[in-house]
């Protein structure tokens, strides 16, 4: 789908068309330089005399760190037939060796300085670009310049060893064999049925066996120097330094990189504009029903400018409007379809492709196309409501607002993507303030009609359309019924239908606000803890980390606690709740009514609470709080949400077997438990026969008397928030004061059959997973929890070093503690691996390796460091967002132990010693004493 290009607004459409590449352009200069949009003049831009561009920005949230991207515009487009797969091999390589940095040293040198691998240290390759991502704990100039020699490192200076391209040949295949899915197949099938003829569908960035196979250093390192030249790149720096220490250092690494040939990107087509009437079905077991409905025509050569932006929220509201009514149907008391959205995007610069996609139930695709026909074009024929523009004018505009009032503490992240759709999308980077001022002055100009004719402008004609059908079972009567079926939908006589009028909200009295019996303030961190007299818990930090924004969590004593082996799914339809709406509205009018405000609904799970974790603004809190107290007093239970569950159970147990992964999730629960119902998948019809009369009766009376926790953290008046909560949450009736220790569950246990699992899984006949399992402990001891969590990490390190460096045999080895802190006793330790089934014995016997190597010595000193180092940092820096703080604020009063824990968790880090590691091995990690599962395909024999 098209990028929004005036503001973060996102349309309810079907799922993106491809990747829009930016192929390196003869006209180089920078698109502000030829837009009528005022660029953000915080922004720093620079082009070396090689070619070479560079965007930097000071900015200090989080305080203290920064972020450095170089994307390079080299994808899967610019391989021969020969190179398929290469630019994502260099990718790989960036880490296996440069004319600076030896092979397997440049994990190992960012990990010392606290970046972990993966969570801050990665790239990715796609279609048109790859791109280098590093995100630095702390911003000092020693290790900003380690960055920018590690990026020039990168672009110019690596060598691809004949070695290192063997050793990591294996880690690019096992990604492949990874990657090839029920869901990425479908998706090749879709584009080569859409652009048969275009490049891009038979340029994936994985490549191909064959062409990975024969690569070698001198093919990789041909394709790396034709490709990887300065003006092909651009380094975005965003972060809390000096702009002009850094323009100096990037100057300093690249400044004599010379210059070369820039060799014109492929543009991915060609798309035949003329391509119609075609029909595909495609069938495979995991997939859900879906047709989709598509039309080609040409590209609309539209640079960013005022004018285009005003052109586009007309397009976008129009689609919101259409993607509305048909989210409408969807949630009805019999929805002819699960979902269904409409919608126009760009193809490569050389072509747009309307859309339109209805998923359904199996067997119901007729019903869904005649559904969304009729809507389609019923908007089309009588046009729209200004009702319906107004709902969606509001979220523009509430969108808008939030963007300019948090303006001054946007973080790195948000600041860099902005850098980058420069590069990528050529959409110019202004100020949220000028973009808000810009649209109240279009805002009064935008009329049903306008919107109308600005969708006709640019959406496609669904006549004689290309359509795909995919799902499980095949349609009866074939590609001809469903082209029967579109086209007399199409000629269907239809009747214009008024849109709904949305009501006030009407959950604003709760009765008298209530009292407070406590307040206090907790003194090392400043969390303000109140308790109001009818037992609800209040927590509060007042921070300056994101200007006009406040995260508000609730805790409602609960959760999984509440299933018993006798009733072991209380509490599975808790997340579905909010589906049925509340009981003076259905979720659907809610979101009328909660046009233009910045609140959000809905409950999760977890082991002993229900929560709820949302985004507001201080214009919005008391609307926030009044809606999260109105779920838990008058929730709707309205039969709509049932219809949404049991639709998404059908789609689960249907696609639990289809990959290895889904597989041993839906079985290690049982595995781990010896069958206890309370951990473990239960039949399909327990989860079909579940209602919410049921789900009433279960959490009725948590609902109703069940302890509650809020946190609110963010940009605050203490006053006001007091105010707001004593007027919902703190004038409810006498609440439970504290959270049940529900003693009376039984505990939860590892079995004691250690002997070897099997779990069978569908899909392809080269993939297995290897999972092997230890018992621990609960997380009560602060010094053993810590202590895990470092050979969590050490392990991860080894396993890297075994599985994917030394022996090529896995793409991502993980290690995870989980202890629990409610079930008392109960904790584990596993090792994963994602493997060819020929390489599982090797892998079974590296991990084996790790293990007994730590038992028997203490870890070495340098991967010690290595592990701890990132966790040191993420310490530090974890009170640098709101979210960091909510972590610690939301149960403040309840679990008050996790804030010692937080204050005192460095300094217990420090404390350790790698022979403490060892130990810790010892007592939990014996070799051969974990529970082994191994992931198979079906029909596979057992490797020897």
């Amino acid at each position: 789908m098209r990028g929004l290009l005036i503001a973060l607004l996102v349309v309810l459409a079907p799922a993106p068309l491809a990747a829009r590449p930016a192929p390196y352009p003869e006209d180089i200069r920078w698109a502000f330089e030829k837009s009528d949009i005022p660029v953000d003049p915080d922004f720093r831009f620079g082009r070396l005399d090689n070619g070479m561009r560079y965007v930097i920005r000071h900015n200090a949230t989080p305080a203290g760190t920064a972020m450095v991207r170089m994307d390079v515009a080299v994808g899967s487009l610019d391989e021969s037939d020969a190179e398929q797969g290469y630019a994502h091999f260099v990718e790989h390589m960036a880490f296996n060796g440069s004319a600076r940095v030896p092979e397997g040293e440049m994990v190992k040198l960012l990990e010392r300085d606290g970046l972990a691998f993966g969570a801050d240290t990665n790239a990715s390759t796609s279609f048109d670009r790859t791109v280098y991502k590093l995100d630095l704990p702390r911003s000092d100039p020693v290790l900003l310049d380690t960055a920018l020699m590690l990026m020039r490192e990168t672009a110019s200076n690596l060598t691809m060893a004949q070695s290192a391209v063997e050793r990591e040949r294996g880690v690019v295949l096992s990604e492949m064999r990874d990657r090839n899915t029920w869901a990425y197949r479908n998706a090749v099938d879709a584009a080569r049925f859409f652009y048969p003829k275009a490049l891009y569908s038979r340029r994936f960035p994985i490549g191909t066996v064959e062409t990975l196979n024969t690569a070698t250093g001198a093919s990789l390192r041909a394709f790396y120097k034709r490709e990887y030249v300065p003006a092909h790149v651009t380094l975005v720096v965003v972060g809390d330094f000096d702009v002009n220490t850094v323009e100096a250092g990037i100057l300093r690494h690249f400044n004599d990189w010379s210059q070369a040939g820039a060799k014109r990107q492929p543009n991915g087509g060609p798309v035949d504009h003329h391509d119609t009437d075609r029909t595909e079905i495609y069938i495979d077991p995991a997939l859900s029903e879906r047709v989709t409905l598509q039309r080609n025509g040409r590209y609309l050569e539209e640079p960013d400018t005022v004018a285009h932006r005003r052109e586009n929220l007309l397009r976008e509201i129009g689609y919101a409007i259409v993607n509305r009514r048909l989210q409408r149907l969807s949630r009805s008391a019999e929805p002819p379809f699960r979902g269904a959205g409409l919608g126009t995007g760009e193809v490569f610069r050389i072509a747009r492709s309307t859309r339109l996609i209805v998923d359904t139930v199996d067997g119901k695709w007729r019903q869904g196309l005649e559904a969304a026909a009729h809507e389609y074009r019923r908007a089309l024929t009588f046009g729209l409501a200004q009702g319906e523009v107004a709902e969606q004018l509001a979220d523009v505009r509430e969108a808008l607002v939030n963007a300019a009032g948090s303006a001054q503490t946007r973080t790195n992240y948000a600041l860099a993507q902005m850098a980058l759709s420069l590069v990528d999308d050529e959409i110019v980077p202004s100020t949220p303030s000028s973009v808000l001022q810009r649209f109240e002055a279009f805002a009064p100009s935008v009329t049903p009609g306008t919107v109308l004719a600005a969708m006709k402008r640019e959406a496609l004609p669904l006549d004689k359309p290309l359509i795909r059908f995919e799902g499980r079972i095949a349609p009866e009567g074939g590609e001809k019924a469903i082209r029967e079926t579109w086209r007399d939908a199409m000629h269907e006589p239809v009747a214009d239908e008024s849109a709904s009028l949305a009501t006030g909200f009407a959950y604003a009295d709760f009765g008298p606000p209530g009292n407070i019996v406590s307040d206090m303030r907790e003194p090392e961190l400043g969390i303000r803890e109140i308790r109001f007299a009818n037992g609800v818990m209040l927590n509060l930090k007042r921070t300056d980390i994101d200007k006009d924004k406040i995260l508000v969590s609730l805790s409602l004593d609960g959760g999984d606690m509440l299933n018993t082996t006798a009733n072991p799914l209380a509490s599975e339809m808790v997340p579905y709740l909010e589906e049925g709406g509340l009981g003076k509205h259905s979720r659907d009018e809610l979101d009328s009514i909660l046009a233009g405000r910045t609140v959000g609904i809905g409950l999760k799970r977890a082991e002993d609470s229900f929560n709820a974790d949302v985004q507001t603004t201080p214009r919005d809190l008391e609307l926030q709080l009044q809606l999260l107290t109105a779920f838990i007093t008058d929730p709707g239970y309205r039969p709509e949400g049932e219809i949404q569950y049991r639709q998404s159970v059908n789609n689960y147990f249907a696609q639990r077997r289809a990959t290895p992964s889904s597989a041993l999730q839906a079985d290690i629960g049982a595995v781990l438990s010896d069958n206890d119902p309370r951990f473990s998948l239960q039949k399909i019809d327990s989860y079909r026969h579940l209602t919410y009369a049921k789900l009433r009766e279960d959490i009725g009376d948590r609902l109703a008397h069940g302890a509650i926790e809020i946190g609110v953290v963010g940009d605050i008046d203490d006053d006001l928030v007091i105010a707001s909560a004593a007027k919902t949450l703190g004038a409810l009736p006498h609440r439970e004061p504290a959270f049940r220790p529900h003693e009376d569950q039984p505990p939860r246990r590892f079995t004691a059959e250690r002997s070897q699992r099997v779990v069978r899984h569908t899909g392809p006949a080269d993939q297995a997973v290897l999972r092997i399992t230890w018992p621990t402990r609960d997380d009560t001891d602060p010094m053993d929890t810590l202590t895990l969590e470092m050979l969590e990490r050490v392990m991860r390190i080894d396993l890297t070093d075994q599985l994917r460096e030394v022996l090529g045999k896995a793409y991502s080895p993980s290690a995870n503690s989980n202890l629990s802190r409610y079930w008392k006793g109960y904790g584990t330790f596993s090792i994963t691996a994602s493997l060819n089934v020929t390489d599982v014995p090797a892998a079974r016997a590296a991990i084996r390796q790790v293990t007994s190597e730590l038992n028997a010595r203490p870890v070495d000193e340098d991967i010690f460091r290595r592990a701890r180092q990132p966790l040191l940092e993420a310490l530090e820096n974890a009170l640098k967002s709101n979210a960091g703080w909510l972590s610690l604020v939301d149960r403040a009063q309840s679990e008050a132990d996790r804030i010692d824990r937080y204050r005192k968790a460095s300094a217990r880090l420090l404390q350790l010693t790698p022979a403490d590691v060892q130990m810790i091995a010892r007592r939990y990690l014996v070799p051969d004493a974990g529970l082994e599962i191994l992931v198979l395909p079906e029909g596979v024999p057992m490797p020897k």
